[in-house]
């Protein structure tokens, strides 16, 4: 079992890093192994709807030049996702949404029936926002989502100060205790049948 925490933070060791360590490191107490993946600096495109992954059908994105398609091949490996990201004028950092958009577009079938949470970052306000933000890509995906007993959200204005949040801090530690237990359960339960999946319909409005 694996989880893939990706950090969609510019700050590579900043607020949402020190949110996504205290998951990771409490998987790791409970025995699921775990990699941060920073999203880096540098610029990435945006979805323009050209529809060229369909015609490769290979759960990739045309666009091979970011680190889009990097992390497609982390996926393919990994049993659970957290996506986490700072709060920037009240919504999720917007190279996460970037990524997040061509990998679920491109790459659906990758995490359709996986664990998955996203945790969010931010000095005051602006969380709940942010998390409906991310949350949107999971259930639209069937994804098992993993909760805690709040939102998860951690904050302040440097990683010093996130540290300070108890609650959030145990929020993050919650969130790993019950992300592991839905895994271990679902890979105690793998010769059960998946649920299967309709053919898609689509209604036209007009």
């Amino acid at each position: 079992m694996k989880v893939l925490l990706v950090n969609g933070s510019p700050e590579e060791k900043g607020c949402t890093y020190t949110a996504l360590s205290e998951i990771a490191s409490t998987l790791a107490e409970e025995g699921v192994e775990s990699e941060i993946m920073w999203l880096g600096k540098t610029p990435i495109n945006d979805c323009i709807n050209c529809g060229g992954c369909a015609k490769l059908r290979k759960n990739r994105c045309v666009f091979d030049n970011d680190i889009v398609n990097r992390l497609l091949e982390k996926a393919e490996e990994c049993d659970g996702f957290v996506f986490g990201s700072p709060v920037y004028y009240g919504h999720a950092d917007g190279r996460i949404l970037s990524v997040l958009d061509r990998a679920f577009f491109s790459g659906n079938r990758i995490f359709k029936h996986k664990v998955g949470a996203v945790v969010v970052s931010a000095r005051r306000a602006g969380t709940t926002c942010a998390i409906d933000d991310l949350m949107k890509y999971l259930t639209i995906s069937q994804m098992f989502v993993v909760s805690s007993q709040y939102w998860n959200m951690v904050h302040g204005f440097t990683p010093e100060e996130v540290m300070q949040d108890g609650e959030g801090m145990q929020t993050m530690r919650v969130l790993a205790h019950n992300m592991a237990y839905l895994l271990k359960c679902l890979d105690a339960a793998k010769d059960i049948e998946k649920p299967k999946t309709e053919k898609r319909i689509i209604t036209n409005f007009i």
